[in-house]
């Protein structure tokens, strides 16, 4: 048997797995924080369901993630305070993020998760982490075709440039 053989839960955490894990952690605290205020910004009722999605799912990120640390030894960074509650029509309209604003900004976040959540499986050689960002994985993967639908149903989205073929 080899040195990181065994029960991983028991094997060291290398350096890349450490910051990886920490930042990761950090990402998370301040996209729960954005997606509380775009929660107070939000009008459709289906964004408002997605941001809901989106804050569970970095809060249990941000739990599992601290929780790896702290088993760790690793002291994670502090979680920001809660975004109070606010009423959409008490956010003057030239200060309020719009719905397609919002929608965006939340796909492109996804996208950029799917991307870390890759680097650390990739970089992982302790089989529980490289578990873990595969699980983030396919939640975001799931989370981000379900912004692409709205974005699209909703008339949202704006497209790059599309090849049309000539007759």
């Amino acid at each position: 048997m080899g040195i990181l053989s065994g029960n991983p839960k028991n094997e060291p955490m290398h350096y890349g797995e450490i910051f990886s894990v920490w930042q990761f952690s950090t990402v998370a605290k301040g996209a729960l924080s954005f997606y509380q205020a775009f929660q107070n910004h939000a009008g459709d009722k289906d964004l408002k369901k997605l941001l809901d999605a989106l804050i569970d799912q970095a809060k249990l990120e941000i739990k599992e993630c601290d929780t790896l640390l702290t088993d760790n030894g690793i002291a994670p960074t502090p979680l920001l305070p809660e975004r109070p509650l606010a009423n959409l029509e008490d956010i003057p309209v030239g200060a309020r993020f719009t719905d397609p604003e919002i929608a965006a900004k939340i796909g492109s976040d996804t996208s950029m998760g799917l991307v870390a959540c890759s680097q650390v499986m990739g970089q992982s050689i302790r089989e529980d982490i490289g578990a873990l960002f595969a699980k983030y994985h396919l939640t975001k993967t799931a989370l981000g075709l379900r912004i692409l639908h709205m974005s699209k149903e909703k008339g949202w989205l704006i497209p790059p440039p599309l090849q049309v073929e000539k007759a």
